[in-house]
């Protein structure tokens, strides 16, 4: 009888503000995907929850894709021809909480499971990336807690940390999509060197912020000026967004990663935040729910029913 496995993997926010395609973190929401594989040539894809109407059940199917490429980086592509793929999505789709990421890591790290784990966390990076196109998202869905990462001649690199602070994420969801390409179609192809300046300066504070557990630091480092300013117009309402946020006690606020989410930073009051920020939108004719998270600590792990 051919084997199952079922792997639980986080929701992400990539950027964090100005850690632009290099910081991202894990969050408690999470998609499910049980994997069978099949030597026959027979593939069937169930999905339920977020999007589910949107994904495509068959061949082109990213996670069935993602394991596709797996299976031809190992050399088994010839052993197991199809699978069986039952998808329980608990991301929101083209929202900027990972949910491609979300979909090619649960999908890798199954199939490698199941294949007695040639590949180490480090190799799933790899092949997570080279799917996704850069590492900001897929890195702390396999890693847990933030992650710092960069791609160095075609190879990824990505440590993890967990903050020393008690920190909620609270995530307004717009109800309206928002495509990654038609978000990094908004950025300019070169940017002010006071700009790039102002981005490192507090990417390093926020990095050394949350590792030291030092809050009083974080009131200036989610600022960014590399890619929210030219995304803005794209999401009604977002500066206001922002700055309902932060008065209602949020230690700092971002776009969460391409967009249309915005996601707040706070150790207290997450239901006040959550709610000043969904009537910002409502101001702004915009109709959000908010989400109410903490950092995931694991990423990708093996469900045990």
């Amino acid at each position: 009888m051919a084997k199952s496995i079922k792997i639980r993997v986080p929701g992400t926010s990539a950027n964090c503000g100005p850690g632009f395609d290099c910081l991202g973190v894990s969050c408690t929401i999470y998609n499910d995907i049980e994997l069978t594989l099949l030597k026959e040539q027979e593939l069937k894809i169930y999905v339920e929850g977020e999007g589910a109407e949107n994904i495509p059940t068959d061949e082109r199917n990213l996670a069935w894709r993602s394991i596709r490429t797996l299976l031809g980086r190992v050399g088994a592509e010839g052993e197991y021809r199809g699978a069986i793929i039952r998808m329980q999505n608990g991301v929101p789709l083209s929202r900027g909480l990972g949910s491609s990421a979300a979909a090619i890591v649960g999908a890798l790290k199954a199939a490698n499971v199941l294949l007695g784990n040639p590949l180490d966390r480090r190799g799933l990076l790899q092949v997570a990336t080279d799917l996704e196109g850069h590492p900001d998202n897929v890195a702390p869905a396999i890693y847990g807690g933030f992650t710092v990462s960069l791609v160095a001649d075609g190879v990824p690199e990505s440590f993890s940390f967990l903050p020393r602070l008690s920190l909620k994420l609270v995530v307004a969801v717009p109800d309206f999509h928002l495509s990654t390409k038609e978000a990094r179609n908004a950025l300019p192809s070169e940017v002010p060197m006071k700009d790039a300046v102002f981005n490192i300066g507090r990417a390093a504070l926020l990095v050394g912020a949350l590792a030291k557990g030092n809050a009083s630091f974080l009131r200036n480092a989610f600022d960014d000026a590399l890619h929210q300013p030219y995304r803005s117009k794209l999401i009604p309402g977002m500066y206001d967004v922002f700055a309902a946020a932060k008065k209602a006690g949020a230690l700092g606020v971002a776009m969460s990663g391409a967009g249309p989410c915005i996601i707040a930073y706070t150790a207290e009051r997450a239901t006040e935040i959550g709610e000043a920020m969904v009537g910002a939108f409502r101001e702004h004719g915009v109709g959000a729910r908010f989400l109410a998270l903490g950092v995931d600590r694991r990423g990708a792990h093996i469900v045990k029913d």
